[in-house]
Parts: structure tokens; sequence; C-alpha cells
């Protein structure tokens, strides 16, 4: 009797031990692990191009005659008027040709008159039959000469009077004169650059997007949404003054896949200039996005999975994919709804089929962390 009752408490104490064991096992395994379901919301982000400005005016100045520097009115670097002398280049030579060709006028003119005289004349012998025909046709003739001479040396006094006004080079435009690389007295011929004047009261930003982009920018501006754009200066730092996307060009580039834009932005400090660089913030808004957290997801083979879990509490991978990568977050194009559970940390040391004891927490307090 003490026997049996002896092999009867080993087998109550071993199944006791065992069942302690399963528990253990089960509570290691079920660990807890924080899931979340995702949201729809209406948002709003941005996105960066590189840009290049451009002043909306920069204009290369160009002699358009040979000679010699003689004076320089302005420095490098520093604001001019329309119509203000920046240079002169030597001009002795044209102004002598400019008194020669107002001489030859004046002379075909005194000619022309001498010329009047006779045909008058030639007209009243005419009259009287003292000469011939022929005679007044060809005093008639040698004055149309004589006018004929005044417009000539008339066009060639202008012509002259146009280069010696080339040898003074005037700004064409309000704005900010560049480096003028000739000095004062050097030789330049027809054609030389003597500086550019760029205006900067407002500048062009030129940037290039994808096709998918462009698409969404000209749905937004259907909708009549706020085209209002900003521009990021090499620092970082924000331009004062917001800008606006005043054209497209009209095809995309093949190559890329990109079409350019362009943008102008006011520029009243003259802050920017000619050839500085930039980025273009483009804001951009996508109604009833379903949104989860980039910490959620995982990459096998250039794919995206997240995992989610069952009524069971089992986890499962599930490929997803992606309509727009915005920072922390996932705006999902297919694959989930926001009826499903997925997990959100730890999903590292998950594997198919695990079992888990989930944590609810919701996706708003998730987010505002991020």
């Amino acid at each position: 009797m003490n026997k049996i009752t002896l092999i009867a408490g080993l087998v109550l104490t071993m199944s006791t031990i065992l069942s302690c064991d399963s528990k253990k096992k089960k509570e290691i395994t079920l660990e807890k692990y924080p899931i979340t379901s995702p949201i729809v919301v209406d948002t709003t982000f941005t996105i960066d191009h590189v840009a290049d400005i451009q002043s909306i005016q920069n204009v290369e100045i160009r002699t358009k005659i040979n000679g010699y520097i003689e004076k320089i009115y302005v420095d490098e670097g520093k604001p001019v008027k329309a119509g203000q002398l920046l240079l002169t280049i030597s001009s002795q030579t044209l102004e002598k040709e400019v008194l020669k060709a107002k001489a030859l006028v004046k002379s075909a003119i005194s000619e022309a008159k001498t010329a009047e005289l006779d045909l008058q004349n030639m007209k009243i012998l005419a009259s009287k039959n003292i000469v011939s025909k022929t005679s007044l046709e060809k005093t008639q003739a040698a004055y149309a000469a004589a006018l004929a001479r005044i417009d000539e040396f008339r066009a060639n006094q202008e012509s002259t009077e146009i280069q010696l006004s080339m040898t003074k080079i005037k700004a064409p435009f309000d704005g900010v004169i560049n480096r003028i690389p000739f000095k004062v007295g050097s030789l330049i011929n027809e054609g030389t650059l003597l500086t550019t004047i760029s205006n900067n009261s407002s500048v062009y930003a030129y940037f290039n997007v994808s096709e998918k982009e462009y698409l969404r920018f000209r749905e937004q501006k259907s909708n009549n949404e706020s085209a209002e754009i900003t521009l990021l200066l090499a620092d970082n730092t924000e331009h004062a003054h917001k800008g606006t996307i005043e054209t497209i060009e009209g095809e995309f580039d093949q190559n890329t896949g990109n079409i350019a834009f362009r943008a102008k932005f006011p520029n009243p400090d003259l802050l920017l200039k000619h050839g500085s660089s930039g980025k273009i913030q483009l804001t951009n808004t996508i109604k009833n996005a379903l949104i989860i957290p980039q910490k959620a997801s995982f990459e096998i083979q250039d794919k995206i999975y997240v995992y989610t879990v069952d009524k069971d509490n089992t986890v499962h991978s599930r490929n997803i994919e992606i309509k727009q990568r915005i920072q922390h977050l996932y705006v999902i194009e297919s694959g989930l709804k926001p009826s499903d559970r997925i997990i959100y940390e730890g999903i590292q040391n998950l594997k198919e089929g695990d079992k888990i004891l989930p944590e609810n927490v919701r996706m708003q307090q998730l987010i505002s962390k991020l």
C-alpha cells in the first residue's frame, strides 16, 4: 500500500513539474509586441528639387568697334541705372570722321543749290527756245544727282555718328555690374566682352520634376490649391519671399523622364545673385492617405513588407506597395487596409507563424513621437 501511494505521489509531482515547464515555455514564447493600425488622413509633405537660379535679365555687354578703353566710370559689383555711362572707348578717329562727314554734307548741299540755280536758268532759256530740250534734261539730271549726293553723305554722317556713339558704353537697364576683365588702356576688338549686367530685382529658379510630380501639380492647380513655393538657400535657410511657378517646358526629357519648371521669386534686397544655388520645396497634398510608420516595415529583395497579426495573434508577413515616402512615414498604395493590425516595433526578432502578445498603440500616438 505504501509503495502504491509513493508511486502515485511521484506521478503527481512529475505532472506538476511538467505543467509548470509548459507554462514557462508558453510565457517565454508569447512576448509582448506593440501593434497598431494604419490611419486614413489628408497629408501634406514637401519635396526638395535642386534649382538653378538666374537673374530675370543677365546680358553680356560687348563692343562693336575697335579701340582702346579710355575711361571706366563704374566699379564691379555696383548698381547702375538704365542709360548710365559705364566706360568709353577712344573716339578721336571717329570724331574726325564725323566732322568730315558733316563737311561733305554741307558741300553736297552747296552743290545742290548751284545745280538748282542752273536748272532754273535752263528752264527760262528752254522756254524761250534758246537751249535745246536735251540741255534742260541734262541740267535736271545734274540737280537730281546733287540731291542724291546729299542723301548719300547724310547717311554716311549718320553711320559715323552711330559708330561714335558706340564709344560710349551705357547700361541697357537697371542692374548690377559684374566683372570688368579689361582695364583702362586695354586694346579691344569688335565683339570683345566688356562686362555683364544682371537685373536681380527678381530671379528665376529652374528645376526638374518627375512625371508623377508633374501630374500631381496639375491636379492641385486644377483644384485651385495654393501654388506658392519655398526656396531654400545654400545654407538651408528659407528665402524671405515665396515664389510662384510661372511656366513649364513643353516636353519631357527622354533621358531622365523629367520636365523643367520655372519659378519666379521677388528679390527686393538683392540677396540672390545670378548663378546662385538653392533648393525648391514643392508642397504636395494627398487626400485620404493610408499611413504607416516606416519603422514598421522591412525590405527583402527590393520589396517592402510588414508583419500583420491575425485574430489568433499569429504573425504573417505581407508585401505592400508604397505610393509616397514621407519623412518617417509611408503612404500605402496597396496591401493594407485600416482594419489591419501591424507590428510596429521589434520586427527583427520575428518570423512567419510566430505567436505574440499584442499591445495596442494608437497610430496618432506613434506619429507624434516621430
